[in-house]
């Protein structure tokens, strides 16, 4: 699947520009805190566990459209014809964006908190919170998924945005917002408040605080792949006993002998 169509099943729009939340004439600066902003939000750091797999998906595609953009050339074949060279080195698989991203940032979890603080209430947020409104017809679901650094104790704050907006005619009234159902409304706080404490949970089993940096969480991961290589091996010596330590075709050939 081409860049673009990865970005429209994952972001609800097939504009690299609109996935950093940027202008097309955007300057090079401002491509570069699109992605920081962008990638602060989808993390795969920040999720639980049952969400990793997708989160960290939707953060390779949006490491690819900074690659895209970053890259003069490549933005401007993007600019001119509407795709992206697929061929590319930056767009293959094998590369590791969680670690391109530690690169390039350096950023802490400390780092991400306080661009939260800062973030919330800030003129920032309402213009995000409006265009998500618009791109996703008043949807809640969409919206409260897209605005980041926005959590279930949020939604009250966020719906009180867009009503004040809807009101001074800022926005217009999609009935998807206004005529939303309360089975939808608990639908979406129980799996909210379900996953928010599934990820405190983590966090905790992680030993993570504030102060705490992101190689804590990548000695998580590194002790995690410890492990399961521990498992695998423990497999193969169950199954094929000693030999599979020292070599198992060839004590097994030497017992069909």
């Amino acid at each position: 699947m081409a860049l673009p169509q990865q970005c429209e099943a994952a972001f609800g729009t097939a504009d690299l520009y609109g996935v950093l939340g940027v202008r097309r004439g955007a300057s090079p600066q401002e491509i570069r805190r699109g992605y920081h902003r962008a990638s602060l939000r989808l993390h795969p750091d920040r999720v639980p566990a049952e969400q990793k797999e997708e989160a960290t998906r939707r953060f390779q595609i949006l490491g690819k459209v900074y690659a895209v953009l970053s890259d003069e050339k490549q933005r401007a074949v993007y600019d001119e014809t509407g795709t992206v060279d697929e061929d590319a080195e930056a767009l293959q698989d094998g590369r590791d964006w969680l670690e391109y991203w530690q690169l390039l940032f350096k950023v802490t979890v400390k780092d991400i908190e306080d661009f939260q603080k800062s973030y919330k209430n800030s003129a920032e947020e309402l213009a995000d919170v409006k265009a998500a409104y618009m791109n996703f017809k008043g949807d809640m679901d969409r919206i409260m998924e897209s605005v980041m650094c926005a959590d279930y104790t949020d939604e009250p704050r966020i719906r009180e945005m867009i009503e004040q907006a809807i009101n001074s005619g800022e926005l217009p009234s999609f009935k998807a917002f206004v005529r939303e159902s309360k089975r939808k409304m608990m639908s979406r706080r129980r799996r909210v408040e379900k996953e928010a404490k599934e990820a405190k949970k983590t966090k905790d089993e992680l030993g993570l605080s504030g102060e705490n940096d992101l190689q804590a969480l990548i000695k998580s991961r590194s002790r995690d792949r410890e492990k399961e290589m521990d498992n695998f091996l423990a497999q193969l010596e169950a199954k094929y006993g000693n030999s599979a330590k020292k070599g198992g075709k060839k004590t097994s050939a030497k017992k069909r002998k």
